[in-house]
């Protein structure tokens, strides 16, 4: 059985993708320091797998701490890299933070990837590194542009670092670049977990829904769309968290043409922002107490994707609906509800 290392595990999709890494076979530990997350989520996760997942609380920017993870775990064969800030609105605030914590803790990974000969990399990556696309769907060989925000130059450059460093050793790399995932897991026991104002979509959909938020705003209602809101591509979490399993037995049974490949996880199908808010009124009956407002820093027009490699190379298939992402986020926020005294909005504890 493979020992996977999973950073941010206890993020919203390292969650799901150590459920189907389980579910699909490997041995799996996770490394994250809480900052942006909640170690009770493993609860969950234990829950659904019955396997207690092991989490080292260490920031990856501390090289020390790092390496000793790889000391302690010398049978580690792959890494699915998560760790990082996504906040696209904080990264425009505050560009220092995400260029030192997404780019440094990378590069001290891949030291450690290096200096203890580690076969298997998949690199997290986003649709951000398109930046304002001339065409849309985009595809892997659709030229990037400048990035909108600090936090989509810190994916182009991690490409760039991981497919550098892909060059010159003897370890076999994947960069994922998803789109907008979204739902939860449907047993409800894992889901998103958002620490302060979510700035994903989903999350303050149902968050208003449910009365944390008093009222939502949409960012720009102007954008040459069909609606004048922004479009995205959209993806069930759990079909985003088998990616990154298919990847990884992808280049562990030597199926790779090159040393770092690339491919995009998204439906291929762009909803626009008020798309997304009639599809949750729909599921779950709920009207949204929402306004338009000014756009948001950073915030591309409109991006999806083309899916056809990751189809074709990797077997995926996304099978979960606009509908299933929105009607799994409601169970999930209505169990956040229930079980506040479980779920606690601190980081770092563990009720």
């Amino acid at each position: 059985m493979a020992k996977i290392l999973v950073t941010g595990g206890c993020g919203y999709i390292g969650s799901h993708t150590i459920v189907d890494l389980v579910q699909n076979g490997y041995d799996v530990i996770s490394v994250d320091n809480n900052s942006r997350s909640n170690p009770v989520i493993l609860k969950g996760v234990e829950q659904i797998t019955g396997k207690k997942i092991k989490n080292y609380k260490v920031d990856l920017c501390n090289f020390d701490d790092t390496f000793a993870i790889f000391q302690e775990n010398n049978d580690i064969s792959g890494i699915i890299h998560f760790a990082a800030y996504k906040a696209v609105g904080e990264s425009v605030e505050n560009p220092l933070l995400y260029y030192e914590n997404n780019l440094v803790s990378l590069i001290n990974l891949l030291k450690c990837v290096q200096e203890f000969r580690i076969p298997h990399f998949v690199f997290s990556s986003s649709c951000t590194v398109y930046g304002n696309p001339d065409e849309v769907p985009v595809t892997e060989s659709t030229p990037l542009k400048p990035a909108e925000s600090p936090y989509g130059a810190t994916k182009q450059m991690g490409e760039q670092i991981v497919q550098d460093f892909a060059k010159n050793g003897t370890t076999s790399c994947v960069l994922l670049r998803y789109f907008n995932p979204a739902g939860a897991h449907p047993t409800a026991a894992i889901g998103e977990m958002p620490l302060g104002k979510p700035q994903n979509l989903v999350p303050a959909i149902t968050q208003t829904a449910i009365g944390r938020i008093g009222k939502m705003y949409v960012h720009g209602n102007d954008y040459p769309t069909r609606d004048g809101s922004c479009i995205r591509d959209y993806i069930h979490i759990c079909d985003l968290a088998n990616a990154h399993t298919l990847s990884l037995k992808h280049i562990e049974e030597g199926k790779n043409k090159s040393s770092c490949e690339v491919f995009n996880l998204g439906t291929g199908n762009g909803i626009s922002v008020m798309e997304a808010i009639h599809a949750f009124e729909k599921v779950s009956g709920v009207k949204l107490n929402y306004e338009t407002g000014p756009r948001r820093p950073g915030d591309v027009v409109a991006v999806y994707a083309n899916n056809d490699l990751a189809k074709n190379v990797l077997g995926w298939n996304p099978v979960f609906s606009l509908d299933d992402m929105m009607s799994t986020a409601w169970k999930w926020e209505l169990r956040l509800k229930a079980d506040e005294t479980v779920f606690t909005s601190q980081p770092g504890e563990l009720n």
